[in-house]
Formats: C-alpha cells, sequence, structure tokens
C-alpha cells in the first residue's frame, strides 16, 4: 500500500482544507406567488411548478380542522 513520501504539515493541511467552503443555496422567485423557492421544485408556499398548479394547499378552519 503505498505511504506519502514526506509529512505534511500542519499549515499546508490547513491551507489546503480552507478551500471548503459551503455555499448558500441558489433561491429563485416563483413567479405565481413571489416568495423564494429552490430552482425546479415545486413552491412550498403556493403549490406551483411551470405554471400549473401540482399541490393543492390546504385550508384552515377556525376550529383549526383541515378541508
Amino acid at each position: 500500500m503505498p505511504n506519502p513520501k514526506k509529512h505534511h504539515t500542519h499549515s499546508r493541511t490547513r491551507m489546503r482544507r480552507g478551500q471548503w467552503v459551503i455555499s448558500l443555496p441558489n433561491l429563485v422567485r416563483c413567479p405565481q406567488c413571489g416568495t423564494f423557492k429552490l430552482p425546479h421544485r415545486i413552491c412550498p408556499n403556493c403549490g406551483y411548478y411551470k405554471g400549473e398548479l401540482w399541490v393543492t394547499k390546504k385550508e384552515k378552519t377556525q376550529k383549526g380542522e383541515t378541508v
């Protein structure tokens, strides 16, 4: 099994790992309701995708029951 020829210092290891950055997700506005959502996904707020209704939103009554 191959082994490294020379020892890497802590500084070189940390410089390499310093490039591992978590980036924020790319958000786009929903054309129907205007809220931010992930691209190529159904809008969690209104349920539309590419101008078509895919998921109907449940409405709450005064007693807390869903219709």
